[in-house]
């Protein structure tokens, strides 16, 4: 649905992106990620043809965003950070301006009536923009991206500045347009990206660092070698059976979070397995096991890590990926 090959974007001596692709298929969500300044802006930008590229190719919906950009402007649907909204027109006058606007062809009435029915703003539709909540705003921001039905939605930052039960609304209200649409969602709220995005490409210093699933970014970048375990025993002489079973580099006691127990991370040398030894051992000598789990990182500490050190990257790049 969408491709982005050797996309390049300078301003004088400033490379803003930097040779990147990436491929979008029909019916994905995808989370595009960045710090300020990594050229995340830059090429939404150049994907929704406000801008033009320096050098390589972008095509939506198999139409150049350079050389038949009506065709390709017309499969997206684009909702800006700031939703381009008339405050003094209600929600009817401004849903029919944008339809004009447009040059849509479907049925006006009918179609207008879907896109609320679809977003929710059935309630408002005769009130004036300026009176509705943030919420409702977005709402409206949204709707207007989906007039014409486009294909690709383009939604940069669509819950910033929601209270957390809105959030909640636009999130489910993203994951039901991705059923019917292929969306680029752009977002600094990584809990969000992770409930509702299919696939991550994170962009730092104008290159990719990162294409891959959420999951395939966890196991990625959490550390098999970590286990954090919660035993009930005496803390010193749990710390020295630990230490001492094969496998084992380093043990550290994490302190007590429960009565009667201690929690401690285990850190194995590379290759090993020390899960069952550590079962028998405390089994013989009674000493229950309450927890044993990988010590796994978020999502933020993944991106964190990546944007820092891009380099560490590599084993996550997925390039022209379908």
């Amino acid at each position: 649905m969408i491709e982005v090959k050797n996309l390049t974007k300078r301003y004088g001596t400033h490379t803003a992106v930097d040779n990147i692709s990436f491929s979008v298929k029909e019916g994905e969500i995808i989370g595009f990620l960045g710090p300020n300044g990594a050229g995340k802006s830059t090429t939404m930008n150049i994907l929704t043809g406000y801008l033009s590229s320096s050098d390589g190719v972008v095509t939506v919906n198999g139409h150049d965003i350079l050389t038949d950009a009506n065709a390709a402007k017309a499969s997206i649907g684009y909702l800006p950070e700031l939703p381009p909204l008339y405050p003094d027109m209600t929600v009817r006058e401004y849903l029919n301006f944008m339809y004009d606007l447009k040059k849509c062809k479907l049925p006006r009435a009918q179609h207008i009536e879907e896109i609320c029915r679809v977003v929710k703003l059935e309630g408002v539709f005769g009130r004036l923009i300026k009176n509705l909540s943030k919420g409702y705003r977005q709402r409206v921001g949204i709707a207007q991206a989906l007039i014409g039905n486009p294909p690709v939605l383009i939604l940069d930052e669509p819950t910033v500045g929601l209270d957390p039960m809105q959030i909640i609304e636009i999130r489910s209200l993203i994951k039901s347009l991705g059923k019917y649409h292929t969306v680029i969602l752009s977002s600094h709220i990584l809990p969000e990206v992770e409930a509702v995005c299919d696939r991550l490409v994170i962009i730092n210093g104008g290159k990719i660092v990162a294409d891959a699933t959420p999951e395939e970014l966890t196991r990625q970048y959490s550390s098999s070698h970590h286990l954090t375990a919660r035993i009930a025993g005496a803390e010193e002489s749990v710390t020295d059976l630990i230490a001492k079973i094969r496998g084992v580099k380093k043990v550290t006691s994490l302190g007590s979070k429960e009565p009667g127990s201690f929690d401690y991370l285990i850190e194995q040398v590379d290759g090993a397995d020390v899960r069952a030894e550590l079962f028998n051992r405390l089994a013989t000598r009674k000493w229950p096991l309450l927890s044993l789990k990988t010590a796994d990182r978020t999502l933020e500490d993944i991106f964190t890590s990546l944007i820092q050190a891009p380099s560490l990257a590599a084993g996550t790049k997925g390039g022209n990926r379908k």
